[in-house]
């Protein structure tokens, strides 16, 4: 056994002396014109593989420095495994931590093991040239594994840690390995760096981030006496450029300008670039002409910038320009260019683009311009050019796959979308970008598809894309605009941290699905949390408060938009018409739109729509008029709007007039929305056979929402017969939601067909639609007061009911009488006055008449309809109580004074 294993030592070390030799010549034809690899090393031969270079470049170290007496040393097998564990060494400082193998146990993974031992025992102070091989190794094998070792290994010989070209070449290698901290370490202890280790750790962070380091660095570069080179001041322009850094930026450029370097090539195009990226244009343009010398990277410095501020006429000028001085444009020109086309949807440009990309042989199949052309042509809605670029691309990237989702998206065409992602993930890339699952959730949302959008949920978190803030607030988004507020709220309680789009999603979600006042808690959360809200967070948090009819919360909000600079948005300022107008104070509306610099059709649109909740028709009319005459045409809501608001105010002819303009004068066809409107003005205005007959002339056929207008007109006016041919129709077509089931229970109580009313109540129930109950609430000094009809669950429900009671009293000596035709239950008559006394809107005025002064108006929100019974008593109370009241039902504004309302009972 003995002499089996000196065998195998005796040629192990015949081996490991002809590899030896094989370096040395190779070193001397190829490495270097010495006898020893160093550092005036020539380019490698293509022809050799990197594991031979390694194995050779070991075996000479061995050979070189291990021969004694003309052999090979040998050690024993158990001394070289007890030296494979070296953690004991060198544990105090962070640097060493860093470096630190995962545990004791780690095997020296590609290095072999006796060169690193076999340098630790030799412990040479003078000749450092072996490490330096090495590292020079893992340079070129990128391997950060390779380079700690190493490190550790002259950590532990003393006499090569205070070695500054060492020390050099260790941060160079971790550069090169991107191990930028580990580099900075090493860096930080060489007490007078080269301007190159200078200029490759400024670049390591310009390159890298963080960008403000790459600043910090030059400054200290400066402070201490090294003097920055053509080479500095590109890598840390380009820091400038990542921060948007405007006043550093100017520093560093006079600085340049001072030493001489601010004509240089490099210098003026990290110049150039620096100051577009910061938004200075006119700085980039000055030092662009300045330029003794320009080559086609300044010439795409200059048409990037612009391109990257949306400037398309100036980016394609600058484009030709750059050709008429003879500088022929490249793939980055074509890719800068590209996308600035798409922003403005100029397809003509863009298939001319296309035709010199052909014409100069920038073949679709280059991964760049094709994804380039693929995204301007989706950006331009032309799908199809886009799909035949995307087949003929051999190869493509995540962001090519992310150009065809996202141009499906941005067409609505949410289908295709998914069905391109499902081919994307089926041939198994590895790299979806973040952009195409927030593009894909789109889909999901748009489609309300919850299933779909969790297992993309899944998707996200396989990839490990949970903490990137935008896919984040795709799934928020997502579980919100679907309907799933409680998966959306527990995804929002789990983020952290949370921005500005994370609250204004799930403010946005809240509102969307009935759930104002959680949207206003939310809101008030953000303002704790120090979050800056936006445009987008306001106009979540506005209709919160129109929907509460939370007037206070309202003006609190307003008061908000104006402290951050808001108000002047377009957007929010319509938001703001609608929650004044919704909260009963139109006046206030008028205000906020007469006070708009620029009105678009959206704010004509929802003050027309203000005016006509409130039963205020000619004014409706009269702004309608104003719009036309400042040239601003309607679109087909103006007409939704004008004749909503005719119909509000039982103005009749007028409706009829503007319906038949509408397409005669403007051109509009009238869609199904229009003909609704028209039912109920008709309807409500008692011409219900003119109603049936212009429902029969439909262009369209009919769905259940006409004749729900119809059947609603029929239960106010107690046309049984009529009625109950609708309710056949509607049967045959299946009652839509709980609106119509209700509708044709309630025609079939007030004619006394018990019978038939429970039979739809049953079909309601087994169809699984619940009727809402009627609740009312009303703001007082900031608090929202609900009532539900019969419920006792408010703390002062016993004054309540009490003054409720003597209200009754009270109005019956005026000469109120219950219209119990409104009860629809079969029960005795004094049962159903006791019924009716307790609905929710009277409880909810009662409590008013406790709690506010008596000069204070009284405004109260129904989200039902308001019943005729209680319509009539509300009269009655006004002229006891001697106070204006104004009920907010689920379809308009009733203003209660002096006995009368201003909708003159039409509603």
């Amino acid at each position: 056994m003995v002499a089996c294993t000196h065998t195998k030592r005796r040629h192990a070390s015949h081996v490991l002396r002809c590899v030896g030799l094989c370096w040395e010549h190779i070193s001397q034809a190829i490495l270097c014109d010495g006898h020893e690899p160093g550092p005036r090393r020539y380019s490698l031969s293509p022809h050799l593989h990197s594991s031979t270079i390694n194995l050779c470049a070991m075996a000479w170290i061995l050979l070189k420095f291990e021969s004694i007496g003309g052999r090979i040393r040998s050690y024993p097998t158990k001394r070289m495994a007890s030296l494979r564990g070296l953690d004991h060494l060198h544990t105090q400082s962070r640097a060493n931590e860093l470096i630190r193998p995962p545990n004791n146990r780690t095997k020296l993974s590609s290095i072999k093991q006796p060169t690193l031992k076999t340098l630790r025992l030799r412990n040479s102070a003078v000749n450092v040239d072996p490490y330096c091989n090495l590292l020079e190794t893992c340079i070129r094998s990128k391997s950060s594994v390779q380079v700690k070792e190493i490190h550790r290994h002259i950590l532990s010989n003393s006499a090569h840690t205070a070695n500054p070209s060492l020390l050099e070449k260790i941060a160079l290698t971790y550069v090169s390995c991107n191990e930028i901290e580990q580099a900075r370490l090493v860096f930080d202890k060489i007490p007078q760096p080269s301007v190159f280790l200078w200029n490759v750790m400024i670049r390591a962070y310009s390159w890298n981030g963080p960008f403000d380091r790459a600043i910090d660095l030059y400054y200290r570069m400066v402070v201490s006496g090294v003097q920055p080179n053509k080479f500095t001041f590109p890598f840390v322009l380009k820091a400038c450029s990542g921060l948007a850094a405007l006043d550093e930026g100017i520093h560093i450029h006079n600085h340049a300008r001072r030493v001489g370097l601010d004509s240089d090539l490099f210098v003026c195009t990290a110049l150039v670039d620096m100051y577009m990226k910061c938004g200075c244009l006119d700085n980039a343009h000055e030092v662009f002409n300045r330029m003794p010398k320009r080559d086609v990277v300044a010439w795409n410095a200059m048409v990037t910038g612009y391109a990257l501020h949306g400037m398309y006429k100036e980016t394609v000028d600058f484009v030709l320009e750059m050709q008429k001085m003879g500088t022929s444009p490249t793939s980055s020109t074509l890719v800068a260019i590209l996308p600035v086309v798409g922003q403005v949807q100029s397809l003509k440009q863009g298939k001319s683009i296309h035709g010199f990309c052909v014409r100069r042989c920038f073949h679709v199949e280059d991964v760049l311009v094709g994804t380039a052309l693929l995204d301007m042509y989706a950006k331009c809605e032309y799908l199809n050019y886009a799909w035949r670029i995307f087949r003929s691309m051999t190869v493509r990237n995540e962001v090519t796959w992310s150009a065809i989702i996202g141009g499906y998206v941005l067409c609505d065409r949410m289908i295709k979308a998914l069905q391109v992602f499902d081919q994307m993930m089926l041939e198994g890339s590895t790299n979806v970008s973040p952009t195409s699952f927030s593009c894909i959730l789109r889909a999901c949302a748009s489609l309300a598809d919850l299933d779909r959008g969790k297992r993309i949920h899944c998707y996200v978190a396989k990839f490990g894309y949970l903490s990137d803030m935008n896919v984040s607030n795709s799934l928020l988004s997502m579980y919100a605009k679907v309907g799933s507020l409680g998966d959306a709220m527990s995804f929002f309680n789990e983020m952290d941290p949370k921005d500005t789009v994370s609250y204004s999603a799930v403010i946005s979600g809240c509102v969307q699905n009935g759930n104002a006042k959680e949207a206003l808690s939310i809101f008030r959360k953000m303002q704790l949390s120090s979050t800056e809200p936006d445009a987008a967070t306001m106009v979540g948090v506005l209709p919160a408060c129109s929907h509460l009819a939370a007037l206070q919360h309202g003006k609190c909000a307003h008061g908000y938009v104006t402290v951050y600079g808001l108000a002047s948005e377009i957007s929010i300022c319509n938001a703001l018409i609608d929650m004044y107008a919704k909260c009963g104070r139109v006046d206030l509306s008028r205000k906020v739109f007469d006070r708009m610099s620029k009105q678009d059709i959206v704010s004509w649109n929802t003050m027309i729509a203000g005016y006509g909740i409130h039963g205020l028709g000619n004014e409706a009319i009269l702004l309608f008029s104003t719009m036309v005459g400042d040239g601003l045409m309607p679109d087909d809501i103006t007409f939704i709007c004008l004749i909503s608001a005719c119909s509000h105010s039982g103005l009749v002819t007028e409706g009829k007039h503007w319906f038949h303009a509408m397409s005669q004068i403007y051109g509009i066809t009238p869609r199904t929305e229009h003909y609704i409107c028209m039912i109920d003005l008709l309807g409500r205005g008692g011409f219900l056979d003119e109603a049936n007959d212009l429902i029969q002339k439909m262009p369209v056929e009919p769905d259940v929402r006409v004749w729900g207008a119809l059947l609603g007109a029929c239960r106010v006016h107690e046309n049984i017969e009529l009625g109950e041919t609708v309710s056949k129709v509607i049967h045959k077509l299946g009652p839509e939601g709980t609106g119509n089931f209700v509708l044709l229970s309630n025609m079939y109580s007030a004619a006394r067909r018990f019978d038939e009313a429970a039979q739809v109540r049953n079909l309601q129930r087994d169809k699984g639609f619940k009727k809402s109950p009627g609740c009312s609430w009303i703001e007082i000094r900031g608090t929202v007061h609900a009532f539900i009809g019969g419920d006792q669950s408010h703390p002062q429900s016993s004054s309540v009911y009490q003054k409720l009671e003597d209200l009754l009293v009270q109005i019956k000596k005026l000469g109120y009488q219950a219209d119990t035709s409104f009860v629809l239950q079969d029960i005795e008559q004094e049962e159903k006055e006791h019924a009716l006394l307790y609905h929710s809107e009277k409880l909810a005025i009662a409590f008013a008449v406790l709690n506010l002064r008596s000069n204070e108006p009284i405004f109260v929100t129904k989200n039902l309809r308001v019943c005729g019974d209680c319509h009539t008593a509300i009269k009655y109370i006004t002229l006891v109580t001697k106070r204006a009241i104004t009920v907010r039902d689920a379809n308009r504004f009733h203003h209660f004074k002096d006995g009368l309302c201003n909708c003159g009972d039409f509603w």
